[in-house]
C-alpha cells in the first residue's frame, strides 16, 4: 500500500499529476518521457501508461534500487541515476518530463530548471511541483514569524533547504525558453492546519531516505510504498475539494504545480 497517498499534500502533488497526464496525454502517448527526481518510485507505473518509453531517475541509488525492483513489471519503464543539475541525456530528447518536489533539495534550483529545458524537445511538457516561499502560517508558524529558515521543519522538514518562490521559477522558465500553461496552488490553510509540523517528525523517523539525499546509509526502521492505492485516499480527496475550494486562489499555498511548454 502507498501510505503516502493517504497524506494531502502528497496526495495534492499526485492528482496535479495525474489530471494533467489525462489532460494532455490521453489521446497521444507522449513518445519518451523522463521523470526526474523518481525518490522511491511510486509515481513511474502512472506516468509510464501515457508514454511510449519512460525513463525514471534519481541521484540516490537506495531509492533507485528499491524503485527498479518494486517496478520490475512495467516494461516501457527503465532506470538510471542521475545528478538534476548536470543531466547526461542529449538536448531535446523528451516529449514529457515529470518532476514532484525536487527543485528544493538540489541547492540551484535555476539550473535545474535550465537543465529541464535542456533536455525537453521543442513543444514538449514538464509538469513541475515543489513547495513555495509563501506558504500559509498555519503550516508553519515559527518558520513564517521569524521569516527565514529557523528550524528544519514545517516548510523546511524533509530535507528542504531552500524554497522557491512562484516569481522565481516563472522568471526561470521564460528565460530558458518554457511559457507557462498552468499554475495551481497546491494545499491551502486547511491542509497547512492538519500537517503542522508532524508530518516532517513521522518522515525523519520512518522514512528511508528522510533527507532526499544520496549516500545515506539504510535504516533498520523503515516505511516503503508500494503503488497500491489505499481506500481511505476517497477521505483525503474530499478533504483537498475542500480545501481548494476555500483557498485556492490563495496567495499562500504550501506547493504550487506548474506545466510548461518549451518553445
Amino acid at each position: 500500500m502507498n501510505y503516502k497517498l493517504l497524506f494531502p499534500t502528497y496526495r495534492n502533488r499526485y492528482l496535479f499529476i495525474r489530471e494533467n497526464l489525462k489532460k494532455y496525454g490521453t489521446e497521444t502517448k507522449f513518445s519518451n518521457a523522463l521523470n526526474l527526481g523518481t525518490g522511491e518510485g511510486d509515481y513511474d507505473p502512472m506516468i509510464a501508461a501515457y508514454c511510449q518509453s519512460l525513463t525514471a531517475c534519481d541521484i540516490n541509488e537506495n531509492d533507485v534500487a528499491f524503485a527498479k525492483q518494486m517496478n520490475g513489471h512495467v516494461a516501457n519503464l527503465s532506470y538510471k541515476i542521475e545528478d538534476a543539475l548536470n543531466l547526461t541525456f542529449q538536448t531535446n530528447s523528451f516529449q514529457l518530463l515529470t518532476s514532484v518536489d525536487v527543485m528544493e533539495h538540489v541547492g540551484k534550483p535555476k539550473r535545474m530548471t535550465e537543465e529541464i529545458a535542456r533536455v525537453l524537445a521543442p513543444g514538449g511538457l514538464a509538469f513541475i511541483t515543489f513547495p513555495q516561499s509563501n506558504f500559509p502560517w498555519t503550516y508553519d508558524p515559527i518558520n513564517r514569524l521569524m521569516g527565514k529558515r529557523t528550524i528544519a521543519q514545517g516548510a523546511y522538514a524533509f530535507g528542504h533547504e531552500y524554497l522557491v518562490t512562484p516569481l522565481e521559477f516563472r522568471s526561470w522558465a521564460n528565460e530558458y525558453g518554457m511559457e507557462v500553461l498552468v499554475e495551481k496552488n497546491l494545499s491551502g490553510y486547511l491542509i497547512a492546519l492538519l500537517e503542522m509540523y508532524w508530518t516532517g517528525l513521522i518522515q525523519r523517523l520512518f522514512k528511508e531516505n528522510a533527507g532526499n539525499v544520496s549516500g545515506q546509509a539504510e535504516r533498520k526502521v523503515k516505511l516503503r510504498p508500494s503503488v497500491k492505492e489505499p481506500a481511505l485516499t476517497l477521505l483525503t480527496d474530499a478533504l483537498i475539494k475542500l480545501d481548494f475550494a476555500l483557498f485556492g486562489s490563495s496567495k499562500y499555498s504550501v506547493g504550487k504545480g506548474f506545466v510548461v511548454r518549451k518553445k
